[in-house]
């Protein structure tokens, strides 16, 4: 064992292990069904593996350009024109990153300076305040309100001062699986208009959507387009988490900064799979499907939970339910969950890590992007507590 002798002064001293990785090693420990870290437990498409071999046996194995292969920027520049209607130019506008988690690290780290403030939305992903503070900027934070997760506008319109550099949005929501409306894009524009705040849009969950809802993409309002970075995921979209390659759509002068930092963060992300997502893109059916095929899943999940005690929350996309146990428990969120796994044998995500002072409102995070027999053994479970 060696350790540093010298001072060391932790940039980010109270953080720890990603909740992610400690209920997925958790669910492992004690065979529990993992319905805590997202991704799905079901094959990916044939085809998109072949085409990815196709590429690797024709030599497509070393650095990409650092923008990504045009053949990718090209196809999501076709894909984003026919799904929202706005064309980015896939030289200057157009990036693909190692996945999505890595584009959001580069956009805070390439506009955020000493003392800017962020706004962000919680319960949040848990990788947004960390990379603003890691920056020296200051996290300034809303609730999203019950029952449904809805944003507070007047809330935030009091957190934007000078400072204030960025707002940070998601939808489709993880944790929530709640969506931004139309009328929430039109307030965001107002309040952001000529002024200097970037957008920073997490989209990944772009084509998860149910109950015939739209996605209010940035990519709808030609107005917050101007000021926004879109981040997507490729992952997400094709059932590949592991391939971790994402993409983000931003303005020339906004996008010519993201590069500046992306290059010296991974510089290229893999080769082949970029070629053959690039060729996948070209048919839209291999996406525009997902949204029914997930509704599905999330309806399965909770229609069986009916003769529980837990409470079912809205959920109007991605791959995420979130259930209360304020019924059945008055533990915390994570005594709760551990239990769960331990004793019951189903791993969840406490939601207390997703807000910065670890606000417990007695909710669990489940996954249900698995296959019905997976979701069938879960819910057998659940129903037994």
């Amino acid at each position: 064992m060696h350790d540093f002798t010298g001072n060391l002064f932790s940039k980010l001293p109270n953080a720890g292990t990603s909740i992610f990785a400690i209920m997925s090693k958790m669910a492992a420990e004690h065979q529990a069904i993992n319905l805590s870290q997202g991704f799905p437990d079901f094959p990916i498409s044939d085809k998109l593996i072949a085409r990815v071999n196709h590429y690797m046996k024709k030599g497509f194995n070393q650095y990409a350009p650092m923008p990504g292969v045009p053949e990718l920027r090209k196809a999501i520049s076709q894909k984003v024109a026919h799904t929202y209607g706005i064309t980015y130019d896939y030289q200057d506008e157009i990036t693909i990153t190692t996945g999505a988690t890595q584009a959001l690290f580069t956009a805070i780290s390439a506009f955020v300076r000493d003392q800017d403030e962020v706004i962000i939305f919680e319960p949040a992903y848990d990788s947004y305040a960390p990379v603003v503070k890691a920056c020296g900027g200051v996290v300034k934070s809303t609730i999203l309100k019950l029952p449904d997760f809805h944003i507070d506008w007047q809330e935030v319109k009091r957190l934007i001062s000078s400072r204030t550099r960025m707002i940070i949005i998601n939808s489709p929501h993880n944790p929530t699986g709640s969506l931004i409306s139309e009328s929430d894009m039109i307030q965001l524009d107002t309040l952001t208009k000529n002024t200097d705040i970037i957008i920073l849009s997490d989209e990944v969950y772009e084509h998860l959507i149910f109950d015939g809802k739209i996605h209010q993409s940035v990519c709808r309002f030609q107005s917050l387009i101007n000021r926004s970075l879109v981040v997507g995921s490729f992952g997400k979209t094709f059932h590949a988490t592991g391939w971790k390659t994402g993409f983000v759509l931003a303005p020339a002068n906004l996008t010519l900064e993201f590069r500046k930092i992306h290059q010296f963060v991974v510089f290229a992300s893999n080769t082949p799979i970029q070629f053959a997502i690039a060729d996948f893109l070209g048919d839209p059916a291999n996406y525009e499907g997902l949204g029914e095929f997930y509704q599905q899943k999330r309806d399965f999940f909770v229609n069986g939970l009916a003769r529980s005690r837990f409470e079912v929350f809205p959920s109007y996309g991605t791959y995420f339910q979130v259930l209360g146990y304020g019924g059945i428990s008055n533990e915390n969120d994570m005594a709760f969950a551990t239990k769960l796994t331990k004793e019951h044998g189903v791993a969840s995500i406490p939601l207390s890590p997703f807000f910065s002072h670890g606000s417990d409102q007695f909710l669990l995070r489940f996954c249900f992007a698995k296959k019905e027999d997976t979701l069938t053994a879960a819910i057998d479970r659940l129903c037994k507590i």
